[in-house]
Order: C-alpha cells, then structure tokens, then sequence
C-alpha cells in the first residue's frame, strides 16, 4: 500500500527476512520499480531468490545484495528512494534507521517493522534493553523534523514516517 500510495520506483528492504515482504513491496510498486534487498545471510538472500523466482519477478526489478547492510548503505545514493523498510534486530535498529533516513526522498516513507513490540517498547517501565532501543528508536523519529511518523498498532507495530 505504502509503495503504491508513493507510486514507488525506487525501495529498499532492510533484512531480506525470506522475501515475503519485498512480494508485497514490489507489488505496490510501478511496473519498472527496483527493489534493492540487502541481507547479510545468504540462506535468508536464497530464500528471498527463491520466492522471487516462484512469482515470476523479472530479474531486473530486484538487486539481493548479502553484506552487511551499514557497509552498503552508505554507498547507495541519499534522497533517491520512495521507500525504505527496516527489518533488522532491536539491538542496531538506530544506525540502520538513521541511514535509511538519509536514503528517502522528500515524501519517501520510511516504515520500521516491529516498531512497537506488541505494546512492550511504548511502555516506559522497561521490558528489557530490546523494548528500550526500540522506544529510543521510535522516539527519535517522533522528534526529528525531517519526517513526519506514525504508529501502526498491528502486530508488533510498524512505524511510518514521511520525509519532509
């Protein structure tokens, strides 16, 4: 939805997971739309090759990149993509997001998958150094002014922000 509301031709995916997500991503994306997946596993980078394959994507619409995503993104060109998703462990979220940020477009959106941890991250009693990066995460998107976010309270939460 996300892709198909910026009419998307640019998207990164942060954490290939198995390629489910980049189907959904592509999907809302316009026909000529690439998605750049970066992944440092490469079971989870043939996973996602795998499901590419079983839905016929044409080869030319995905870039599976198996490094580890802070050595690649800074390579990839700031302010070029319609949309960036992060999918990575609680632990490194704030360098993966930050840099994500740098990648949008004005009018990109960011999205940050896990963003609430099913209600543990937007309680500040604790729950734990996971809960506690992920609200310093959340936190910080909420104050930056280069984006305006969103908390989608589905599942363990997706965090949407807009680049200004």
């Amino acid at each position: 939805m996300v892709a198909a509301a910026t009419q998307a031709r640019t998207a990164v995916e942060i954490g290939s997971d198995a390629g489910v997500t980049a189907l959904w991503v592509l999907r809302g994306m316009l026909p000529d739309g690439v998605l750049t997946t970066i992944d440092p596993d490469p079971a989870r980078q043939r996973a996602a090759k795998a499901v590419f394959a079983d839905e016929q994507v044409a080869g030319s619409r995905t870039r599976v990149i198996t490094r580890p995503p802070l050595d690649v993104l800074p390579r990839l060109t700031d302010g070029a993509y319609d949309v960036v998703l992060v999918a990575v462990d609680a632990l490194s979220l704030a360098p993966h997001v930050e840099a994500a940020i740098g990648l949008l477009r004005p009018g990109g959106v960011l999205g940050v998958v896990d963003a609430a941890l099913a209600g543990r991250a937007t309680d500040a009693e604790g729950h734990g150094e996971t809960a506690a990066a992920v609200r310093a995460v959340a936190l910080a998107v909420r104050a930056d002014d280069r984006l305006v976010p969103a908390m989608v309270p589905t599942g363990d939460g997706l965090l949407l922000a807009v680049r200004r």
